[in-house]
């Protein structure tokens, strides 16, 4: 058995001159060459491998056949370590018989399964490989392009691969931080195997729910907390970006995905901002990145009005022409053009892997989190700085109009997200009580953006419906400041 641990990070095959001169030019690196390699994945028609996170296929390299198996691995931050059987064989269909009997569940019929093995689909690409020494450790670099194939469908291969030969998994983490700040790539969560189950629609697509509380045992360390943060947020942000880039993708689940794919980045942010890791380059990139999601508000207000049958403008006569002016216009902002662009500037892909070689560093204890708190007292105090800044921005003794609410949408929303990390060490109905207005207010000023977009449109589609819109504008802000000044006198759950 070998334990493989590798990074994996996608590339646009327009960089590939780039990305080779790069790596030719490293020091201690020694170029292998090119190969040729053809792969047929197996399994049965009801998945049964699948169902046993195993993988299985047939490689060819030049004349030289070897049939693996991938056992159940794991993934944190970017990092994929799974271990994996290789078998020299001498035809292209795989025999089960030949790897040991006890990487199999005992409920496995390995006999049946072997008798219903059959190609699902083929990834054939070119290799070109560079062993790399990092100090002591020795990488194993590779640059596959090809594609893969179920029949008539074709799906491209452009990916970097980093496998840790010999050392420390630090050296993957340096070398994919080299690439990274000079090539666009991003994060590379799918495998060959897990594309080629997609293309052949033997797959369950990705779902992800919104984040409510976030798991926290009281007994554990700050520097637990910080590692379960940063997993679960370059998780989640990998996961669906996957799901914005999948061509099957429902176009009117895209809003509320960007909308996440923002929430989640905020979340790592205040993250790293909250244990005193939020350095400057770190800073610099998100806040490119948030810039770059400035469509994101636009998009949220024009939902806003086709969202859940158009219950926004229902009543009104004209509500058809207004839908259908939002939903074009909602097209016209191309959330998935947007989301593309982005992953193709630099700043993107350096990010990530930036915050996955944090994590490295947290989990080996390279980097320590200077906090001398405990836990239940730490999560006190991030909720009590949190509140004091929406005390600043939402004051007592003011009147808040439309404008304000919109101008503080962020601020609420990221006090939000300190009650999503840190919520879940307190009791229940206190904290519920206490957080249901604000989440109440914060869908509010969503909606208020959504009536100043639907004045855009109405002017576009030549309706008058300025009176109607002054009525409820008006209404929605009485309602939410009398929620707003009944929320400031509800004591604080942390307290």
């Amino acid at each position: 058995m070998e334990a493989e641990i590798e990074l994996k990070l996608f590339l646009n095959e327009n960089n590939k001159k780039s990305l080779i001169k790069l790596l030719d030019s490293l020091p201690n690196c020694d170029a292998k060459g090119t190969e040729e390699l053809t792969n047929g994945y197996f399994d049965t028609a009801d998945l049964a491998l699948r169902k046993l996170d195993m993988g299985l296929r047939i490689r060819g390299i030049n004349q030289h056949l070897e049939q693996t198996i991938k056992t159940k691995g794991q993934v944190v931050g970017g990092i994929h370590s799974r271990p994996e059987y290789n078998v020299d064989v001498d035809q292209n269909f795989p025999q089960l018989n030949l790897f040991p009997t006890d990487i199999w569940p005992d409920d496995a019929n390995v006999e049946q399964i072997q008798a219903n093995l059959y190609c699902l689909f083929n990834t054939d690409f070119t290799r070109q490989r560079w062993h790399i020494f990092v100090e002591d450790s020795l990488v194993e670099v590779a640059l596959d392009i090809g594609e893969i194939r179920v029949d008539e469908a074709v799906d491209a291969i452009c990916e970097l691969e980093f496998e840790l030969l010999a050392g420390d998994t630090s050296a993957l983490l340096a070398l994919a931080g080299i690439v990274s700040r000079e090539i666009p790539v991003r994060l590379g969560k799918a495998s060959k195997a897990q594309r080629g189950y997609r293309l052949a629609g033997q797959y369950t697509p990705d779902t992800i729910d919104p984040l409510k509380f976030i798991e926290i045992e009281p007994q554990q360390s700050l520097k637990q907390v910080a590692i379960n943060l940063l997993t679960l947020g370059l998780d989640r942000w990998q996961t669906i970006e996957s799901m914005l880039l999948d061509p099957e993708q429902d176009p009117f689940a895209l809003p509320m995905l960007s909308y996440r794919l923002r929430a989640c980045i905020r979340l790592l942010k205040n993250t790293l901002k909250q244990f005193g890791l939020l350095e400057e380059s770190f800073q610099t990139d998100f806040d490119y990145i948030e810039q770059q999601l400035n469509f994101i508000e636009e998009v949220l207000s024009l939902f806003g009005i086709i969202d859940e049958g158009a219950a926004l403008v229902s009543k009104l006569p004209q509500y058809q022409a207004l839908v259908d002016v939002a939903v074009d216009k909602l097209q016209q902002l191309d959330i998935v053009g947007e989301v593309e662009q982005l992953i193709a500037d630099i700043c993107y892909g350096r990010l990530q892997v930036h915050l996955v070689d944090l994590l490295t560093q947290l989990i080996d204890g390279s980097v320590a989190i200077d906090r001398q708190l405990d836990l239940k007292h730490f999560a006190d105090q991030m909720q009590e700085n949190s509140w004091q800044k929406i005390l600043d921005v939402m004051p007592q003794d003011n009147d808040l109009s439309t404008s304000d609410y919109l101008s503080v949408a962020k601020a609420l929303d990221d006090s939000i997200f300190v009650g999503v990390a840190y919520g879940g060490l307190y009791p229940e109905k206190s904290r519920d009580q206490f957080r249901a207005p604000w989440q109440d207010l914060a869908l509010g000023i969503r909606t208020l953006a959504a009536y100043r977009q639907l004045k855009t449109i109405s002017e576009l589609a030549y309706l008058d419906i300025s009176q109607w819109l002054e009525n409820k504008e008006q209404s929605l802000v009485q309602a939410m400041e009398f929620s707003r000044h009944s929320a400031l006198k509800n004591e604080p759950y942390w307290r």
